[in-house]
């Protein structure tokens, strides 16, 4: 199960945008969740890897 939650985020003259997902940890098992700021065309590659 995936969840995918983005928020655009603006400062100045870059557009940047806050991508959270949730994946499995290798160590645990557990779901957990990673956030990165990034531009808005990297949203989709970052919410397609693992």
């Amino acid at each position: 199960m995936a969840k995918k939650s983005v928020g655009t985020i603006q400062t100045g003259a870059k557009r940047l945008t806050k991508a959270i997902k949730m994946v499995r940890s290798p160590k645990s098992g557990a779901y957990v969740f990673v956030e990165k700021i990034m531009t808005p065309e990297e949203v989709n590659d970052f919410i397609k890897t693992n």
